[in-house]
């Protein structure tokens, strides 16, 4: 990575209209147990274009996309975006119920996000392929 991350406003975001619902009673539900990562994606959730599920091209990371996304340090990474029952990470899938799965959602390849770790530290990741798995 030749140019520095650092993005001062959020990039716009689409997701589809399931994800939306689904999205928005899951975290919901989790606001007694997790607020900050709850909280966290109501924002995104409410600051994204909300669209129908055939109108989402595959080139935007959804519930089930595989991501390869670039760090900081320029380091590649590759994550599926999955729900919170099916995370492992051993395996490369990340629970929407975290920071970076909810940093993730609803961005395409080429746009980037500062996002915040549990531990307060602010990161920053640029997408760089999404596929349909």
């Amino acid at each position: 990575m030749n140019q520095p991350l650092k993005n001062q406003a959020k990039p716009n975001i689409i997701v589809n209209e399931v994800d939306f619902e689904r999205l928005t009673q899951l975290a919901t539900s989790a606001l007694d147990r997790f607020p900050e990562v709850a909280e966290a994606l109501l924002g995104e959730l409410d600051r994204a274009e909300i669209v129908p599920a055939l109108q989402v091209g595959n080139n935007v990371v959804q519930i089930g996309s595989v991501v390869t996304f670039e760090t900081e340090g320029g380091a590649l990474r590759e994550v599926k975006l999955v729900y919170p029952g099916e995370a492992d990470i051993a395996e490369g899938k990340v629970s929407i119920l975290t920071p970076i799965g909810t940093a993730l959602l609803g961005l395409s390849p080429g746009q980037s996000i500062t996002w915040k770790a549990r531990d307060g530290r602010e990161h920053e990741l640029r997408v760089t392929v999404v596929k349909a798995s």
